[in-house]
């Protein structure tokens, strides 16, 4: 098997198997319909109660990312039904704003947990059927706030942060395995991590894009089905809105 040939690692027929965290939230929920609608078998991760679906290609699991054994043990479960996982989306995460001045240890603890302890948890148990397939994608769902920073903030900001190095580590440890690790920067998304926000704040958000106006789930999910086609991607950073960083 010649690693440089992606072809040479793909069963042909064999529809591909994504095992997606953060499922049961709006842009888990996309990314889950997205794949699926496509094609693929889809496991999709939820940290408390699985939501029910009536799609064969669909299977729901209960998985908290922060929980090692549980994400081990929903890996192998995956691997067992369908023989692989080609991509991992690691779209699991919470916030818990505040100033670093009033925060608590453990509200920065819970985020850093999900959203960059969870990251590597999961990486580290796809990991090994990748490399023996030497064959695999990683996807990040990270966040612009996590170049930039934003005052109250710190912990998302910091775990976001460390999602990219996270990534780019990634890339450089295992492009010899022919796995590919990218991430996304989705932009705002009318979620429920965004559910308190008035209309005032929502319009605040599309201004600070050059095309004043935001992104969509369902634009990022087609974003990352089309990522999921490039077999020559790896260690990139993709930003899907209209902000510009003030050193661009």
């Amino acid at each position: 098997m010649n690693p440089s040939d992606p072809a040479a690692n793909t069963n042909a027929g064999a529809p591909r198997v994504v095992l997606i965290t953060g499922a049961a939230g709006g842009l888990g929920q996309g990314l889950v319909s997205g794949f699926a609608d496509a094609g693929w078998q889809v496991a999709a991760g939820c940290r408390q109660h699985p939501f029910e679906s009536a799609r064969p290609e669909v299977w729901p699991l209960q998985m908290d990312v922060t929980q090692a054994d549980q994400v081990q043990a929903v890996v192998q479960a995956v691997e067992q039904r369908w023989g692989k996982i080609d991509l991992l989306i690691h779209n699991a995460g919470v916030a818990e704003d505040d100033l670093v001045a009033r925060m608590s240890e453990e509200a920065w603890q819970r985020v850093l947990d999900v959203n960059l302890r969870g990251a590597f948890l999961c990486a580290r148990a796809v990991l090994p059927g990748m490399v023996a397939r030497q064959d695999g994608q990683i996807l990040h769902i990270a966040s612009f706030s996590g170049r930039v920073g934003r005052a109250g903030a710190a912990n998302y900001c910091a775990s976001k942060a460390g999602l990219l190095g996270l990534t780019t580590s990634l890339a450089r440890e295992h492009g010899r395995d022919n796995i590919r690790v990218n991430a996304l920067l989705p932009g705002f998304l009318r979620t429920k991590l965004v559910g308190t926000l008035s209309e005032a704040d929502l319009a605040a958000n599309a201004a600070s894009n050059s095309l004043n106006r935001l992104n969509s789930i369902e634009e990022v999910a087609r974003f990352a089905l089309f990522l999921a086609t490039m077999h020559n991607v790896s260690g990139q950073i993709f930003q899907l809105d209209s902000r510009i960083a003030p050193w661009s």
